[in-house]
């Protein structure tokens, strides 16, 4: 459990980093006077001392005698080899720090290698949801990471929405260009459903918010259903009407289906070559 007085170090506030952070302090999970953030970036610092936590340009001004419950590295995976050098102190023998990053494809290995053997490390793709609470993140540890540690890590992220732990790392790669993601491809729909609705003649400020409360309250629904989605497209389908005159285009051969397959599997392909 998240104990009130666990200091957290967040490296990194970019989209997603500033997501979680959002996420935490929104939910009252940590006291801000135990975050520390580091960006160095001075734009994305501004935003992060606009959330009232301790902010760094570099680690070096981090607090000499801190000793972080976790460190969190939400970097790009193409600079998370330069970034752990400035917090291997951390992974000394002793310590009890536990090492989260969110780098898409970064394996734990090299994780662990960057670090110290035995440091404690849990991967963890989260999503930009994660800001108001609605995020879908999954988590897998490596053997040095105890059962308390896992619980802190599983807290955190849960202030931020829905958590799935999975023991098998091969995975990750297909978690990134589902849940990981994901977020964008649904905006592209809200993005594309709304220029749609313009085509076809609705003022521009109509368009959009039909567009928008249509897929949130779409998902919603299917989420408070006990049917599966299929079943939901079935029921709201009416013989030769119109939703089943969209849906003939939508569902055939090369339609929304295909793309939707051809795009995980690219950014899966991406995500592993992230990882060498």
């Amino acid at each position: 459990m998240i104990a009130k007085d666990m200091t957290v170090v967040l490296v990194g506030c970019g989209n997603m980093g500033f997501a979680m952070l959002r996420g935490w302090m929104a939910n009252r999970t940590l006291q801000r006077g135990n975050v520390h953030v580091v960006e160095p970036l001075d734009t994305l610092r501004m935003r992060a001392e606009e959330q009232g936590v301790h902010v760094h340009s570099t680690a070096a001004t981090l607090p000499a005698a801190m000793a972080p419950a976790i460190v969190i590295l939400a970097v790009k995976p193409q600079v998370i080899g330069d970034v752990l050098a400035d917090y291997g102190r951390y992974a000394r023998p002793g310590s009890d720090t536990t090492f989260v990053s969110v780098a898409a494809g970064v394996r734990i290995d090299r994780l662990e290698r960057a670090l110290a053997p035995g440091a404690p490390v849990v991967r963890v793709m989260p999503n930009t949801p994660a800001a108001v609470g609605q995020g879908a993140m999954v988590i897998c540890a490596n053997p040095s990471v105890s059962k308390r540690q896992l619980a802190a890590v599983r807290q955190l992220m849960e202030a931020g929405g829905e958590v799935t732990e999975i023991a098998d790392e091969t995975l990750m790669d297909a978690v990134t260009a589902v849940s990981g993601s994901g977020p964008a491809y649904v905006f592209h729909l809200i993005e594309t459903l709304g220029a749609a609705g313009r085509s076809a003649g609705l003022p521009d400020d109509i368009a959009g918010r039909l567009a928008m409360q249509t897929v949130f309250g779409a998902a919603a629904y299917a989420r408070q259903s006990a049917d599966d989605p299929g079943t939901l497209r079935e029921q709201v389908t009416s013989p030769n009407g119109t939703t089943a005159a969209a849906l003939d285009v939508l569902m055939r051969p090369g339609g929304l289906s295909a793309l939707i397959e051809e795009a995980v599997q690219a950014a899966r392909d991406r995500a592993v070559e992230l990882g060498r």
